[in-house]
């Protein structure tokens, strides 16, 4: 599996935004200055995911974007595929060669089934508000709840 720069730059754009719910619509320029991520990629990113209902964007002077749900609720991996697609293959042998030995071709199967359902539950268990609860144990801004 690799992520590209539109899923690594998509992620960090939705965790901008998620660090800011509840102020109201954040500019794509403010998100591009401080995730580093070129505007003009980044409004073509912000497209993408407001058609995979993962943000809120209104146009004009004031407008700017927000997410479209609470930050607990959108996880790692419904960004990750909204972005880049399928991230590991359902079958990832190739077509044209026949394996010779099918246990050796299973026992292999097996391995990347397991690799990707492991990969999907950590992305399926991971939210915009774990990230940015990390953020804050790491800044010294914990917030407690009871």
């Amino acid at each position: 599996m690799r992520i590209s720069s539109k899923g690594d730059y998509g992620l960090r754009a939705l965790f901008d935004l998620a660090q800011q719910y509840g102020k109201g619509l954040v500019q794509s320029e403010e998100i591009a200055t401080r995730q580093g991520i070129p505007v003009n990629y980044l409004n073509q990113l912000l497209i993408t995911m407001r058609r995979a209902g993962l943000i809120e964007s209104l146009r004009g002077p004031q407008g700017g974007h927000m997410l479209a749900r609470a930050p607990e609720t959108i996880n790692l991996f419904e960004i990750l595929t909204a972005l880049e697609g399928p991230l590991l293959p359902d079958e990832p042998t190739r077509e044209d060669l026949a394996p010779t030995m099918p246990e050796d071709h299973e026992v292999v199967s097996e391995v990347w089934v397991d690799l990707r359902t492991r990969m999907e539950r950590m992305l399926r268990e991971t939210t915009l508000d774990d990230l940015c609860q990390r953020k804050r144990q790491r800044t010294g801004n914990v917030m407690y709840y009871i």
